[in-house]
This record gives C-alpha cells, structure tokens and sequence, in this order.
C-alpha cells in the first residue's frame, strides 16, 4: 500500500511563492498519473494540476495556468508543485494523489474519483 506524504506548505503573503513535495513510500509512482487536489473550509475538493506518468502530458486548473508547475522525479518517487505569484485564494489544504490505474492518463473532468490513494494533506495560507 502505497503511502504520500506532503510537505513544504505554509504561510505567504500574496504574491510569494511555495513549493510542495509529494513523497511515496511503500509504492512506487514510476507508472501511475499524479495529481495535486486543494480544499478550503465549506468547499469541494478541487482539481489543481496533474501530470502523466511519463510526464510528457500536464493539465492545469484555469485558475493555476501560468502560475503553478507540476513536475515529477520518478527516481526519487516524488511529484512536486512549484506555486508562484499566489493569491489569498489559494489558500487551503493542499493534496496529492497517486492515481488508481497505472498507464492511464488523467482527464480533469473526471474530478478526484479515478484517485486511490491520498496523503494527508498540506496547508498553505496565502495574505493579503
């Protein structure tokens, strides 16, 4: 069972920027799509960026394009999500997912369903 564990959340005022590691053990993630998820208070969890298992193919959120990056390090088992120029809406837990069919592409429409297994999540807190 693989496990995820993230980190490198926190508190920044707008406009600064935070990147979030996302690392497997007891599984591998060579083969599977990776995403990150967001959630604040009152809200659905929601689709942030995914990446192939290749990473030849990356989606974004409309609301992260141009801002946020998803790259991976299969040989350290790790996904990474390097966020800039955020926002006070960004602000919420942060979660990354393995997902629950290896060699099978993400389609974000498909919302966190096709995930089957989560980490526990890091907070990032955007000020104004």
């Amino acid at each position: 069972q693989v496990q995820l564990v993230e980190s490198g959340g926190g508190s920044v005022q707008a406009g600064g920027s935070l990147r979030l590691s996302c690392a497997a053990s007891g599984g591998i993630l060579l083969r599977y799509a990776m995403g990150w998820f967001r959630q604040s208070p009152g809200k659905e969890r929601e689709f942030v960026a995914a990446i192939t298992f290749s990473g030849s193919t990356i989606d974004y959120a409309d609301s992260v394009k141009g801002r946020f990056t998803i790259s991976r390090d299969n040989a350290k088992n790790t996904v990474y999500l390097q966020m800039n120029s955020l926002k006070p809406e960004d602000t919420g837990v942060y979660f990354c997912a393995r997902h629950r069919d290896p060699f099978t592409r993400y389609d974000p429409v498909q919302g966190p369903s096709p995930f089957a297994s989560w980490g526990q999540g890091t907070q990032v807190t955007v000020s104004s």
